[in-house]
């Protein structure tokens, strides 16, 4: 069945031999001192140097900046994302060799522009799978791959359906791609307006053995429902297949590429950057919401696109409370905040978290429980190598903090069942998660699968004692600390992408104790 499509079509913007990839190489580890003097000066020079030169970085800016270099975003070129694609298809291939039917069809759609009210738009944040295989960041989108007939995968032809230009919505919204755009841009082999993909349907009902599409839990539901809901429905009553497909596409986004690792080591520069600054402004008594803000205008000063998430800002007894994001209350002199944030930047985000006091100087129970939360997150950052996984890493955790439980005579039982269930509940939460284009990235992947080079994780152990916990020594009542940093799994040691924060109790009270 032929299909008949008006809009204008341009050819790919990249051309080689079909099945060759390009060659990528390993990323290099950061430089961060060694010493404790020679850190701190490091920290302490990064900020002069900031904020004698605060205009934005360069490699944070825009889709519109990226063209003018080549690449569909800020560091990642049509070349990378072709691999991506590629990489996809080889995998349906080898999920289509146990299965009837050669000609497979990929769908994968765009997020839609959410509304908080009337005419007030949230800002646009694309889908993360649509987002990794093309690069395109307009809503209301679809990227179709087709397998090519009489050719076996992984050769297929990629299609964006996009909003047309309007010089009318582009007036309020600002400019669209359109097709010609779209395909220039993305380096995709051709490009529609999206109200044709209608068109599309038949020939895939028709002539498409499985479609590769996540139908039960859809990005865009106004697109499911316009197109997508009926054909899955008729497919599912036939003998061909609807598959989800968005766990093939987080099996290859567990693993990062070298350009994605330099995107992060950014993200993770940036976020340190403003930890330091805002350790420098938290002058006790500080109300959270201005560190919250102070930590905001940090990484955007600095070129963060967005915050990667809410962050928590919890002070004294609040920190507690692991997810606490009213960020509303004042921190009195003497009192810790625990401050977990992140930025996003050029798509890929970073995820931290500090304690520190708002008063410049750890006291003696502080200063114990800081310790002992920071040696466990020593321990496990030293366990991120090839063979592990999260899950052993998180077993270790729960023994370490059972040992430092009874050490500082929380738990006073000296059996080892008891510590470690002690553990469980004095950290609650897991040892860490993947990272990447989301926060908590990929989350159908098991922490217990094997670490290989090129995953990226976070390492935040914490001990929270509420200040009602009667079998707590008085002195660490409504104390909670948690150390978080990003790790790049590597053939040799870990790379920390958050290395430049400080975490040395030494160099947060220097410091803290700095007039800003």
């Amino acid at each position: 069945m032929s299909v008949v499509f008006t809009a204008k079509v341009l050819p790919p913007a990249h051309a080689q031999e079909e099945g060759a990839l390009p060659v990528l190489g390993p990323a290099q580890p950061l430089h961060t001192p060694s010493s404790p003097q020679t850190r701190l000066e490091f920290l302490l020079g990064s900020r002069l140097r900031l904020r004698k030169f605060s205009s934005p970085l360069k490699h944070t800016r825009n889709q519109s900046f990226s063209k003018l270099q080549g690449e569909v975003t800020p560091g990642l070129s049509q070349v990378e994302y072709a691999l991506r694609r590629h990489k996809l298809m080889s995998l349906i291939h080898k999920e289509a060799d146990r299965q009837s039917g050669t000609d497979q069809t990929v769908v994968v759609c765009s997020n839609p522009t959410y509304y908080m009210s009337n005419d007030i738009p949230y800002p646009f944040h694309q889908d993360n799978n649509f987002l990794y295989l093309c690069g395109f960041q307009e809503p209301d989108s679809v990227l179709v791959l087709q397998s090519l007939p009489g050719k076996q995968l992984p050769s297929h032809k990629a299609i964006l359906f996009v909003p047309r230009r309007d010089p009318s919505r582009e007036l309020w919204d600002g400019p669209r791609s359109g097709t010609d755009g779209a395909v220039a841009l993305t380096g995709v082999d051709e490009a529609y307006p999206l109200e044709e993909f209608q068109h599309l349907l038949p020939k895939m009902r028709a002539e498409t053995s499985t479609i590769w599409y996540d139908w039960a839990k859809p990005s865009h539901t106004q697109l499911h429902s316009d197109y997508m809901q009926h054909l899955t429905e008729a497919k599912a009553r036939s003998k061909n297949r609807v598959q989800g497909v968005q766990h093939l596409i987080q099996r290859l986004r567990l693993i990062k590429s070298p350009a994605e690792i330099e995107r992060m080591e950014i993200a993770g520069k940036l976020t340190s950057q403003a930890f330091t600054e805002t350790m420098f402004a938290s002058k006790a008594p500080v109300e959270e919401a201005f560190l919250y803000a102070k930590f905001e205008f940090e990484c955007r000063a600095r070129g963060a696109d967005i915050l990667a998430y809410p962050p928590v800002v919890a002070g004294g007894n609040r920190a507690n409370t692991l997810h606490y994001v009213k960020n509303n209350q004042l921190i009195k002199d003497g009192e810790m905040v625990l401050l977990d944030g992140g930025c996003e930047s050029s798509c890929y985000v970073s995820d931290v978290t500090r304690t520190w006091p708002v008063s410049g100087r750890f006291t003696a129970p502080q200063a114990e429980l800081y310790e002992a939360v920071l040696e466990v997150q020593r321990a496990c950052l030293a366990l991120c190598s090839p063979g592990t996984s999260l899950e052993n890493i998180y077993s270790v955790m729960l023994t370490m903090i059972g040992q430092k439980l009874r050490e500082l005579g929380i738990v006073r039982s000296s059996e080892e069942s008891s510590a470690f269930k002690a553990a469980r509940q004095y950290c609650p939460h897991h040892v860490g998660h993947y990272l990447g284009m989301d926060v908590h990235d990929t989350p159908d992947m098991s922490r217990s699968l094997p670490l290989q080079p090129g995953m990226v994780i976070t390492i935040e152990p914490g001990i929270y004692v509420p200040e009602d916990d009667r079998d707590a020594p008085e002195k660490f009542r409504g104390l909670g600390v948690r150390i978080e940093d990003d790790v790049v799994v590597t053939q040799h040691s870990p790379l920390i992408l958050s290395a430049d924060c400080p975490k040395d109790l030494k160099d947060i009270e220097q410091i803290c104790s700095r007039a800003s």
